[in-house]
């Protein structure tokens, strides 16, 4: 049994939280990760209205009696989503474990903290670490440049990121972006984080939110399989390669305005590929994790290989390199 400050503070059994998914953090997901000993999270705004929100929480307490919480991400828009009436919903609901990303969440952090909710930030920089964890946050989430989504623009892999934050950061801080097995979750501890964060993985398990055939495109895909777009907007993003990336990246290379391509990369686009199960119909996100990805199982049968996998290599493997 592995115990860490994340699961102490969590009440989870493993150190292992599943991070917010536009599309995929649904009820079943997030259930399905709370009762196999690990943190599920629902993400607020996969559901279209705070009310759809509220019953969505609803619904998962009806399938798991274990710790879950709510991911809600704080975007720039011209026409932004009610923030603060998704997070009345959270509050309302009872939830006492948030994630929060994005832009400049203090009015949140706030909220959420006067009630008494434990926040995780997720942050792509140490900088930014240590700016949320003197706004109180709890712990963090810090994102390699491995991760599916948005990796930042510093360009800094989990190997250096990690540590560089651990010599910083005081509060418990989850490694995310990159991680799928044992070795990861390893590694993550022995590098200074208290638990793993992971995505992509978990969207390869038989209870995520989408279709078969885009789950196995994951399993065929190696660690070369991702790119990264829009990065001459200054909003990169990491995400499967596939015939829409192509034409965004040549859009790019020919310094067009994002208006040429914004048609194509609507999240409402992507989410039908997820659907229909057309790995070409539109963008979507997915880590360099993909090479490490061979299997769809269960999310009750990943976190137990994974915590077999960690604790064989804790007490054999390593312990076997030390000299009598």
């Amino acid at each position: 049994m592995i115990k860490t400050r994340m699961t102490e503070m969590l009440g989870i059994e493993h150190p292992i939280v599943q991070g917010g998914m536009m599309w995929v953090g649904t009820a079943e997901m997030a259930s399905a990760v709370s009762n196999a000993g690990g943190l599920g999270i629902i993400t607020a705004l996969t559901q279209p209205t705070p009310d759809d929100l509220r019953r969505e929480i609803a619904r998962c307490r009806t399938t798991t009696d274990k710790p879950f919480g709510v991911n809600l991400t704080i975007l720039p828009s011209i026409t932004p989503p009610p923030y603060a009436e998704y997070r009345k919903a959270i509050i309302d609901e009872g939830i006492k474990i948030v994630e929060t990303a994005g832009y400049r969440p203090q009015e949140h952090v706030d909220d959420f903290k006067s009630y008494g909710i434990k926040v995780i930030h997720k942050c792509t920089a140490v900088r930014h670490a240590l700016s949320a964890e003197r706004m109180g946050v709890d712990a963090i989430s810090i994102d390699g440049f491995e991760c599916a989504g948005h990796p930042g623009e510093d360009d800094i892999p989990g190997l250096i990121l990690i540590p560089a934050a651990a010599d910083k950061v005081k509060i418990p801080m989850l490694a995310s972006g990159g991680f799928g097995d044992g070795r990861g979750l390893v590694a993550a501890l022995a590098l200074g984080a208290d638990g793993i964060n992971m995505g992509s993985r978990f969207c390869a398990t038989k209870e995520a939110p989408i279709h078969d055939n885009i789950k196995q495109e994951m399993v065929n895909a190696d660690e070369r399989s991702t790119a990264l777009i829009f990065r001459t907007y200054k909003n990169t993003a990491r995400v499967a390669k596939n015939r829409i990336t192509e034409e965004v990246l040549a859009n790019e290379a020919q310094g067009l305005p994002f208006e040429n391509i914004a048609h194509l990369v609507k999240g409402a686009r992507g989410k039908e590929g997820l659907d229909m199960g057309d790995p070409d119909h539109g963008i979507w996100t997915v880590g360099m994790v993909e090479g490490l990805i061979h299997d769809v199982p269960s999310c009750k049968e990943l976190i137990d290989r994974i915590m077999s996998e960690a604790e064989a290599i804790i007490a054999r493997r390593l312990g076997a390199f030390m000299a009598a």
